[in-house]
């Protein structure tokens, strides 16, 4: 009986294995792309996959050997072109039509958060984003820019009494900017409260369910294998390392997210809930609301599970990638004491603990810190799309094969994965200079005149991306990032726990955090010494 269900299953295995190398085989004899150079392939099944995830910078390494736009294989051997030319990149997100996100990346996303925002193509984004937008206007992030800050505060308040206990503390900021940055989606997002940062608090689920899949030291494994089974269908039947962790987030998200959009409605159903909406401070009661509006067409509303599908999205847009930035920021200024003095001594300057968004975007040094943290350290470091039919890609720079000739566009064709490197269009030393990969604030007083040409949603970067998939959370992304920086960087003193170089990116998928290399076993987290500024304390009640 056994046999009989064993053997038609591992036929079928061995046959979409076997379709699918055969496909690839074609492809690499075949594609016009197949004299470009690039990086050999340590392994037909995980091709550089390990290796990059393994060694952040290694893509850098290849773009100094090769050039800006290079040929290496991904999972199961599949090509991809690397490239950080900015005409080149400019064509595809202007195409967004043309060069889509990839099936298989899709179904990763789909079946993790559902089909939210991040995981659905062209038309069902362009339908779910026209509803979603309002939510995440200026006037709605003016407002919750009071939230971001009462939650650094109650943040810079349980800090200072860990500094005073020990005259000077060890902290992981990330494990606490994340907790931070979970209350805020909470509260801001859906009206919720985490109690992230109350003293007796515990993970809540959904936050251990995103520690598991970011930050736990077999993340990348785990994303290496759900992008397996996303692009052979029937390996999702095997009991693959992080499978059951994924099933598991996705129960949770669904659960909670349903939870959180029934709530929403019922308090709109009310004329308490109603006034509550109006404020403008719950995301997802501005998103409920204007999917039920009597003007929107019943072909263009969001369904049940599509609303349901945007609290995952949220929670990670909102609460993962800020964190991750806020540690990286204070990593910066701890390890430049210069840096953290002079924009210290700029937020100084506001009178007030709670400075209004205008006050907070009126601090030019402010700007310049939190654009280079989002240079240096953009949270999500790549992004990946498939020509959906052929195409030329034109080039700014000629391209050299390997047979020496010169090509100002190369032939795409249909299916070719496309991977835009997003920190290293942000640290390209032809538009930034030779200090590219240095934190330094002061170089946006002066933008290099290459950098406007680079697609991007916010100041010259394409850390939030370009064209109709941009993030439509940016605003809220930099205001709550400014907001904290305003409020920790008045109260302490950063200080390194260790050498700059034993700081490193951890990557889960295009996710990276910061984490102390040295220890195989430990996933992410940044400790550092944390004093108290002694004259502003003298200010704080």
């Amino acid at each position: 009986m056994i046999l009989q269900v064993i053997v038609p299953l591992v036929g079928t295995l061995l046959f979409c294995i076997l379709y699918h190398a055969g496909q690839v085989l074609h492809h690499s004899l075949t594609s016009p792309l197949r004299h470009v150079v690039g990086p050999r392939s340590p392994s037909l099944i995980v091709g550089n996959f390990k290796e990059i995830a393994e060694n952040p910078d290694l893509t850098q390494q290849w773009r100094d050997a090769f050039g800006s736009t290079f040929m290496f294989t991904g999972l199961f051997s599949v090509s991809e072109l690397h490239t950080s030319d900015l005409k080149a990149v400019t064509h595809i997100v202007t195409n967004h039509s043309r060069y889509q996100r990839p099936p298989a990346a899709l179904v990763d996303l789909q079946r993790l958060l559902g089909k939210g925002l991040f995981a659905v193509g062209c038309d069902e984004h362009k339908r779910q984003r026209k509803i979603m937008n309002p939510a995440f206007g200026v006037m709605q992030i003016r407002l919750m820019t009071e939230i971001f800050l009462e939650k650094a505060v109650q943040l810079r308040d349980i800090w200072l009494q860990q500094v005073e206990r020990e005259n000077g503390a060890r902290i992981d900021v990330l494990s606490w900017s994340r907790r931070m940055t979970l209350d805020v989606i909470g509260q801001a997002g859906f009206n919720y409260q985490f109690h992230g940062l109350e003293p007796d608090y515990e993970p809540d689920e959904l936050n251990q369910v995103f520690t598991d899949l970011f930050h736990s030291p077999q993340a990348a494994r785990n994303a290496m294998f759900r992008i397996y089974q996303s692009m052979i269908p029937i390996l999702r039947f095997l009991p693959l390392p992080g499978s059951r962790l994924t099933a598991e987030a996705n129960r949770k998200l669904t659960a909670t997210g349903s939870q959180l959009v029934s709530e929403s409605k019922a308090r709109i159903n009310t004329a308490e809930g109603e006034k509550t909406v109006g404020s403008g401070r719950d995301l997802l009661s501005l998103i409920v609301k204007a999917n039920l509006s009597t003007d929107l067409p019943e072909s263009q509303r969001l369904n049940e599970s599509e609303v349901i599908a945007q609290i995952p999205t949220f929670f990670l847009a909102g609460h993962e990638t800020t964190a991750t930035a806020a540690s990286w920021a204070l990593s910066a200024l701890s390890d430049d004491q210069r840096v953290q003095k002079k924009l210290r001594e700029e937020l100084l300057t506001i009178s007030t603990d709670d400075p209004t968004m205008d006050d907070l975007n009126s601090l030019p040094y402010l700007e310049n810190v939190v654009r280079e943290v989002m240079r240096v350290h953009a949270p999500a470091v790549f992004t990946q799309r498939m020509a959906m039919q052929d195409d030329v890609l034109p080039l700014s720079k000629p391209y050299i094969d390997r047979e020496g000739k010169s090509h100002d566009s190369l032939p795409i064709p249909k299916g070719q994965m496309m991977h835009i490197p997003i920190l290293a269009i942000n640290t390209d030393k032809e538009t930034w200079g030779e200090d590219a990969y240095e934190f330094r604030p002061e170089r946006w007083e002066k933008i290099p005149e290459r950098a406007k040409a680079i697609p991007g949603v916010w100041a010259n970067l394409i850390t939030f991306f370009a064209g109709p998939h941009n993030c439509i959370g940016f605003r809220f992304s930099i205001i709550e990032l400014k907001a904290l920086l305003f409020t920790l960087v008045r109260a302490f003193e950063f200080e390194p726990c260790f050498p700059k170089d034993q700081i490193k990116p951890m990557l889960a998928g295009i996710l990276q955090s910061p984490r102390v290399i040295g220890d195989p076993k430990q996933g992410s987290g940044l400790p550092l010494i944390i004093k108290s500024y002694n004259a502003q304390l003298q200010g704080i009640d």
